[in-house]
């Protein structure tokens, strides 16, 4: 069975041999060629997405050169070229191609020619990155990284993580895909899935083997912070191509983004590398893209931005876009966030004890999930109750939201064990001032011999009363 590197597009990264029999560009055979379009049109009936496309393309080839249109070609790279233009002069598809394989100087199956295979594969790789350009945070607090590909999830995912860590306080993100050529579908479905906080259905890939359909889903959990609500700008490219076009058709169409620049390159269907002979490979498209919600693809037509303008401009018109986007959600948020403040307000306000805990328990939680309260700010507002307004239950009940929310915090089991001993709730003091000291000492904090001294006093309150 051949060997098929699964991906939507990125040719480039293959490490490929080369045999001499095949190598020498000192003018092809009649018999050569008719072997190579045979071996081609075989590939593409077995794999092809299309059968009665991919039997017409081979029709097409085999009269090509029974009419005598390949008997000039003299070099596999010009026969790759022409190959190229025949296939998708019959079946439109921009994925299939046919290139020539690299040349190496050492002889095939000699130590000199894997370390040379090796090292120009680690070449390849460091030069890659992974996909990932650059990242940054550019003024008016906007985020921009810059994709080359979409690596493999299972190498790429940590590099994904720190990059996008680095912009997840930002108030926009510009994504420029405008040098993608592609890559994994499934690190296309990781990086989509930090700009949705629900369950949503990107996209579906049908392959001809097995006649099976692949659902891409947003993953409910990522490395890093999501980015649900930040205003999001992608600028794409004629260059934009396979990959790299779903994540921008999965933007645009789940309306998440604007699109900036060009028109895409137009290729939909996913496949695999599949080699021709030891000098010549074809890519073969063995799949198709199907979009949920328009229920077609971007094959053959490209990802049609909402903002058509030039290469050279796309960036400064992202930017334009994205620091008026990320002004108007810090307004935005900050009247969210001020409503989400006053309510938790209200709700002390209005505190009653025996029945008002649940209540500020789930609006303090409201306060944490909107980054407007964190442990620190929990603590110092139930210690002002404690302390300066004299509300132990209300104090106490602070305490216990934090304790819930951050179960790994040493200081959040003191303050709370603090707060049972002032409203007289002696049973559980020992068990949450042991557990401060337990887990102080777990991760090495430099309190923990406070927080001993806490525990002791503690016990001989308890021991007093």
């Amino acid at each position: 069975m051949k060997k098929i590197i699964s991906a939507y597009f990125y040719i480039a990264t293959l490490a490929l041999v080369w045999n001499p029999s095949y190598g020498q560009d000192n003018g092809l055979s009649e018999s050569y060629l008719e072997e190579v379009i045979s071996k081609l049109s075989e590939l593409m009936n077995d794999h092809y997405v299309f059968p009665e496309v991919a039997q017409a393309t081979a029709d097409h080839l085999m009269a090509e050169l029974k009419a005598g249109n390949y008997s000039s070609i003299e070099n596999h790279g010009e026969l790759a070229k022409i190959l190229t233009s025949a296939v998708q002069s019959i079946n439109k598809d921009k994925h299939m191609k046919v290139w020539k394989n690299d040349a190496y100087e050492a002889p095939e199956n000699t130590p000199e020619r894997m370390i040379e295979e090796k090292l120009d594969g680690l070449d390849r790789y460091k030069w890659y990155n992974l996909g990932f350009l650059e990242a940054k945070v550019m003024r008016g607090n906007i985020g921009y990284i810059s994709l080359s590909g979409f690596a493999r999830v299972d190498e790429g995912k940590d590099m994904a993580d720190a990059y996008m860590k680095l912009i997840e306080m930002t108030d926009a993100v510009i994504i420029d895909l405008s040098k993608n050529g592609g890559g994994d579908p499934s690190m296309v479905q990781y990086l989509c899935s930090y700009f949705f906080d629900k369950k949503v259905h990107l996209n579906s890939l049908y392959y001809r083997q097995d006649d099976r359909t692949i659902d891409f889903w947003t993953l409910d959990e990522v490395g890093g912070e999501k980015m649900p609500d930040v205003p999001l700008y992608v600028i794409t490219g004629s260059r934009t191509f396979s990959g790299a076009e779903e994540f921008s058709y999965n933007m645009q169409t789940q309306k998440r983004a604007t699109l900036i620049g060009q028109t895409t390159g137009g290729g939909a269907n996913p496949g695999g590398t599949m080699m021709i002979n030891d000098s010549l490979r074809v890519f073969i498209p063995t799949g198709r893209a199907i979009n949920p919600i328009t229920q077609t693809n971007w094959e053959g037509v490209g990802v049609i931005p909402e903002i058509k303008v030039s290469q050279e401009e796309a960036l400064d018109s992202a930017i334009t876009l994205a620091l008026q986007g990320a002004k108007e959600y810090r307004e935005d948020l900050r009247k969210k966030n001020t409503d989400t403040f006053l309510q938790l307000s209200s709700k002390l306000t209005a505190y009653k004890k025996g029945i008002s805990e649940d209540d500020v328990h789930n609006q303090v939680v409201k306060c944490v999930d909107a980054g407007i309260l964190n442990e620190y700010d929990i603590n110092s507002l139930g210690y002002e109750y404690l302390m300066q307004y004299e509300q132990p239950h209300l104090a106490m009940c602070l305490f216990r939201s934090n304790k819930i929310l951050h179960p790994e915090s040493p200081n959040a089991y003191d303050s709370y064990g603090e707060s049972l001993i002032a409203t007289g709730n002696y049973e559980e003091v020992m068990e949450n001032y042991n557990k401060a000291v337990e887990l102080a000492a777990k991760y090495e904090e430099h309190n923990l011999e406070m927080y001993q001294k806490n525990r002791d006093m503690a016990k001989k309150k308890i021991s007093g009363k």
